[in-house]
């Protein structure tokens, strides 16, 4: 785990050096400024866990670093120093989101005790705001708000409900296994166990005893008995990852187990009864498949009681930004990394590629993404070249005239600056169906307006 970092402010360099010496020794990680403008200018650059500054410094004092903080959302928790008999100044930071105060001069266990507290409170709120982030952005687990997604959220809803079993359709990347969970976590299986098995990546003579299990001497090297997936998940729910993966003869026995609720395991014939809600997931197209000999048609229709087609990506535009943010965050936070924005010109193309991995491929540019950056802005630059020569804009929104040679960045922002103007035109100004045509939210249309037609 790496170590936790302080900045020290204080415009006394003896200071900053005791308070240094105190808390490397407490193993922590530790930056100086020597006032509250250079510490408010080293947090725009990186991530901190905890600030420590005196009140009384020029340029900016501790007040001031606190008020511009709390002002740009950045809630890290900062302990102030005071003299004694000024803890009246302290109590004041306090009021401007101060997390506590040492009384100087201070001995190693008053300051070890401030931190300690400071930094858990740190934790907790890091913790709350992302839980925070999650129940805004999506729902159980999922970030999107499209007509598409919503629609989506309606059908775990209704069949979560009910024991029905459920098949998932859906390119590679979409989600299936987060859909799966999300019915689980929604039904009265909730309390047992969710068992997932990818059909795909486990050889067949293999998948058969990972499935059903087995008794001892059933096969070499069976040398005890083990249950299989289908009585771990008992009273729960198991999730068959690409189901059309699955050996043909294969199929045929799990037909039998999901008729009968019973299975034997192998080598034993004892009959166990199980009491398993099955969710299957496929990225072909069933029916094909079964024309394919890749599906048995009488397990497509046992699986096929209630059918979820998850859309890919690029048929959900709106959502692309958000979850680009979302994933961005998640990773700058793994990485102890700040993140400061995607620029105009890099969300432009992030909105017209294709995706054709879907949210699986998009979490990984932008893992990709967070770490070129360091933690900065995200451009262009931090793109694999693929989305950049991928990225057109939708061909009806193009302007009959060609735009000067530029900049790539100072082309992009012409050219979204035009579309922008387009859709209001052709919208009657109508924001809500702008940011529809325009395929992003409507909240990156107020930004994107405010950006290029300041009042």
């Amino acid at each position: 785990m790496p170590k936790q970092t302080i900045l020290v402010v204080d415009d006394e360099p003896k200071m900053r050096r005791v308070l240094e010496i105190m808390l490397t020794q407490m193993d922590y990680c530790v930056l100086q400024a020597a006032d509250g403008r250079e510490a408010f200018d080293i947090l725009t650059e990186r991530t901190a866990d905890l600030v420590i500054t005196d009140l009384r410094m020029p340029n900016l004092d501790g007040i001031g670093l606190l008020r511009q903080l709390r002002e740009k959302n950045n809630d890290i928790p900062v302990i102030v120093v005071t003299a004694y008999g000024t803890v009246e100044s302290a109590v004041d930071a306090m009021k401007y989101g101060a997390s506590d105060y040492i009384v100087r001069p201070f001995e190693l266990d008053a300051v070890e005790a401030a931190v300690q507290r400071a930094l858990r409170l740190g934790k907790v709120q890091r913790e709350n705001r992302y839980l925070r982030q999650q129940v805004d952005q999506g729902w159980r687990g999922f970030i999107g708000t499209s007509q598409a997604m919503q629609q989506i959220y309606k059908q775990i809803g209704q069949v979560a409900a009910t024991k029905t079993g459920v098949l998932i359709q859906g390119e590679t990347g979409t989600g299936k296994e987060l859909v799966a969970r999300a019915i689980h976590n929604a039904s009265s299986r909730a309390k047992a166990l969710f068992v997932s098995i990818n059909c795909a990546a486990i050889p067949a003579e293999i998948l058969e005893s990972e499935l059903f299990g087995y008794s001892k001497g059933a096969f070499t090297g069976a040398n005890k008995e083990r249950i299989g997936k289908f009585e771990l998940a008992d009273g729960g729910t198991l999730f068959l990852d690409e189901i059309t993966e699955m050996d043909i003869n294969l199929q045929a026995k799990l037909l039998r187990v999901l008729q009968e609720r019973t299975l034997e395991r192998l080598g034993s014939n004892r009959t166990i009864s199980v009491d398993v809600r099955v969710i299957a997931a496929s990225n072909r197209n069933p029916r094909q498949a079964i024309v394919d000999h890749k599906l048995r048609e009488d397990l497509f229709y046992r699986l096929n009681v209630f059918t979820i087609a998850l859309p890919p990506l690029r048929e959900r535009r709106e959502d692309i930004l958000p979850l680009a943010h979302f994933f961005l965050e998640k990773h700058a936070r793994d990485f102890g990394f700040s993140f400061n924005g995607i620029e105009a010109d890099a969300e432009a193309c992030l909105t017209a590629y294709s995706w054709p991995g879907n949210v699986r491929e998009l979490e990984n540019m932008m893992e990709r993404a967070i770490v070129l950056s360091g933690g900065k802005m995200i451009g262009i630059e931090h793109l694999p070249s693929d989305v950049l020569e991928d990225s057109t804009p939708p061909q009806a929104l193009w302007v009959d005239q060609p735009i000067a040679c530029a900049g790539l960045n100072r082309q992009v922002e012409q050219l979204e600056k035009q579309l922008i103007q387009q859709a209001l035109a052709s919208t009657g100004d109508n924001k809500a169906k702008a940011a529809q045509l325009l395929e992003i939210s409507e909240r990156s249309l107020w930004y994107k307006i405010k950006k290029y037609f300041p009042s």
